[in-house]
């Protein structure tokens, strides 16, 4: 409308004007003279509603410049979380420019939009704890080596195919018995979160069938993906135990015993790949905390719904969030005090890594205060790592089914039982199961989180526009 107006005042008086209805400074002096003639109130008028369009085109321009404002900053290495405090202390002048790209311009080659090596080592040692490092590179599309092209290429005619038949077929099957065992079985509903049912306090030969079933397809899963073989090994901590570095007794008396006869509440490990769960349902069959679209996909949803999984919805601003943290504490709870209950599984670190790393620990499933058995993974390869890090979820699958053989290591750690201190701090109690698994499983403590992995894994996929990565939601 306001191209239209510009157009029929400026050129019904014979002026040249621009799009936003300014007349060029070129006109002649006979244009210029007939400015007499011009109906300047009509004129003013569209000047002033053009006026009121570039202040509400500024106001947006400044809120755009506040999300900005939340860039981390890279203290040795390590990217800082965007909402934490010390994102805001004084930095390079290079890093406080707040349009600043995440790679330089020079980065990526024209021709094919590659990340130059140069620039992948940077961000390999900024985000440390995605990096993967096995033949098939960044986001599994590296260059790979003749010999590997063709193993990979045998595998996908063979293997794949009859993998993907069975793993189907499996799934279905326990689909079945899913669905046999919870006719005329009404879920527990919990009224304190919207969307959350589930069917695993069910009694009798239906729980008994479930849950012989889940773990021993479990297991045959992972058979099927090429685990045949999983090296389990239990350490006795007892009397290993020592206070951590910077704490004093009193702050880190939780004890490692395995006379006492209190029950876990909840197994913690670390997270690196969609296996875990498999293993986790073979060794244990435990609840998890999972995305509520999970409860909503055809087979899995049911399955989910029988484990006794609590549906959350990362980032979502609704008031339901605290009602789904207080269904954990109350399953951790109930798991520690009744024991036909099942077993809450805990991955605090809210997303996975390379295997290497362990991330922070987030606080919300020590808030029961009740004991814990840690358990760390390890996934050792020579060829394909099996981490889910910064590789799409399709491709993964495809790689890890092409894989001939794949190898999986469980360190099993004695419960934990926090002290009075710990049971008031669940921060305290997190950082001190996090600081044993570190130590008991040769893990390297990082610092930085899910928001530093969208960075990473929007830098290696071209997107180098840090503000529209920081709010994407997970797929």
């Amino acid at each position: 409308m306001w191209q239209y107006w510009a157009d029929s005042s400026c050129s019904g008086h014979g002026l040249e004007c621009d799009r936003r209805g300014n007349i060029y400074a070129g006109a002649d002096d006979k244009i210029r003279s007939s400015l007499s003639t011009v109906n300047l109130s009509n004129f003013f008028r569209f000047r002033r509603s053009s006026l009121a369009g570039r202040l509400l085109h500024q106001k947006k321009k400044m809120m755009e410049t506040e999300l900005h404002d939340v860039k981390p900053v890279p203290p040795k290495g390590h990217v800082i979380s965007p909402d934490s405090p010390s994102s805001a202390s004084p930095v390079d002048d290079a890093s406080q420019k707040d349009d600043r790209p995440l790679l330089k311009s020079d980065s990526c080659s024209s021709s094919s939009g590659r990340i130059s090596a140069e620039s992948l080592e940077e961000l390999n040692k900024k985000f440390a704890a995605f990096a993967r490092h096995d033949v098939y590179g960044p986001l599994g599309r590296g260059e790979l080596p003749l010999v590997e092209k063709l193993l990979l290429g045998v595998a996908c005619v063979t293997l794949l195919p009859l993998r993907v038949v069975l793993a189907t077929l499996i799934l279905f099957f326990y689909y079945l018995v899913c669905r046999i065992c919870t006719l005329f079985s009404s879920p527990n509903r919990d009224e304190a979160a919207e969307e959350q049912e589930d069917f695993a306090h069910m009694r009798g030969w239906r729980r008994t069938v479930v849950v012989s079933c889940g773990r021993f397809l479990s297991r045959v899963m992972l058979f099927v993906f090429g685990f045949y073989w999983i090296s389990e090994s239990f350490r006795d901590l007892e009397q290993e135990q020592s206070p951590p570095q910077g704490k004093s007794s009193s702050q880190n008396d939780g004890k490692i015993q395995s006379q006492r006869p209190e029950r876990p509440g909840a197994i913690v490990c670390n997270h690196v790949s969609y296996v875990d769960i498999l293993y986790h349902m073979s060794s244990s069959f435990s609840s998890f905390v999972a995305k509520r679209s999970v409860g909503k996909l055809p087979l899995v949803g049911l399955i989910s719904k029988c484990l006794g999984c609590v549906f959350v919805q990362r980032e979502s601003k609704s008031s339901d969030f605290k009602g789904v943290a207080g269904i954990v504490i109350e399953r951790v709870k109930e798991s520690h005090e009744d024991e036909s209950a099942p077993m809450m599984m805990l991955f605090p670190e809210g997303t996975t890594t390379n295997g290497d790393f362990l991330l922070p620990f987030k606080t919300g499933g020590f808030l029961a205060g009740a004991p814990v058995i840690p358990v760390i993974l390890r996934y050792p390869y020579q060829r394909f790592s099996a981490a889910w890090d910064s590789i799409s979820g399709f491709r993964h699958v495809i790689l890890l089914l092409c894989q001939f053989v794949n190898h999986l290591e469980v360190i099993r750690l004695p419960v934990y039982y926090p002290s009075q201190e710990e049971k008031t701090d669940p921060k305290l109690y997190a950082n001190n199961i996090r600081r044993l698994m570190a130590r008991e499983g040769d893990l390297v403590m990082s610092d930085i989180g899910l928001a530093e992995k969208r960075i990473y894994i929007a830098a290696l996929n071209g997107n180098n526009s840090l503000p529209s990565v920081l709010h994407h939601k997970d797929d």
